[in-house]
Formats: structure tokens, sequence, C-alpha cells
């Protein structure tokens, strides 16, 4: 598997594919504060929750100054994505996460492939809403 480092984390094919779509949807604009320019992908629960890790629904495009106040401040987060997203879609989110992906290579690779696709898509047609793969 290809894994890139970022501060120690080690980031699959598929989690590069998916930060930049979602960076790229957002046209790297910070969803807070507007920001545009560098961004960030910013999950609301964390990548070790698996079924979520490359779900386009828990994840944000964010600047650094952002994603890291929301960062150390986890109550401010909780509030901003429930008034962002809707209580509705934290409590699907809530739920899905309770389902169970297992991480492996094909799934990596199926992963990196869809991402990819939309993202050649939403560049060749500004309508063009991305599809999460999961």
């Amino acid at each position: 598997m290809a894994e890139h480092s970022l501060m120690g984390i080690k980031r699959s094919n598929a989690d590069i594919a998916f930060s930049e779509a979602i960076r790229y949807a957002a046209n790297h604009t910070c969803e807070h504060c507007g920001r545009q320019g560098r961004t960030e992908c910013a999950h609301i629960f964390g990548r070790r929750e698996k079924i979520l890790r490359w779900c386009a629904d828990n994840a944000f495009s964010l600047c650094h100054s952002c994603h890291r106040m929301f960062t150390e401040n986890p109550m401010d987060f909780t509030a901003w994505v429930t008034g962002h997203i809707g209580q509705g879609m934290v409590d699907i989110l809530q739920e899905k996460r309770r389902g169970i992906l297992k991480d492996n290579k094909a799934t990596r690779d199926d992963v990196a492939k869809h991402y990819r696709e939309q993202l050649r898509k939403m560049a060749h047609d500004d309508a063009h809403k991305m599809e999460s793969w999961n």
C-alpha cells in the first residue's frame, strides 16, 4: 500500500483522494470562516471510525486555523457541526458509525478510484455534486 505521512499520520491513496475531493468540492474554501486557499480535510468522527473514514458527509474543508481551533475545542466543533449540517444528519452519522468496514487494500483501492473519479467529474462539470463512497 502506498502511504504518505503527514505529521506522523499514515495516509493511504484513499485518504489522499478523499481529502482532495472534500477540499475541491468546497472550492478550497474553509466552511467555517470562508478563508480561501490552502484547506484541510476535517472529520466529524475521527479517522479511526473506519465506516465513516471516507464518508463525504463526515468531513469538511477547513483552514488550518479553524481545524486546530475545533480540535482544541471539541464542544465548539460539536455545536458548529450541528448548526451546519443539522441534528438529523448528526443522528444519521451516529447510527452509521455502528457499522463495520473491513479496511484492506481492495477497499482502499476502491475508495481512491471512486474519489479520483469524483474529482474528474467535478473538474469537468461545475454542476456535479460529489457522491460519497459510502
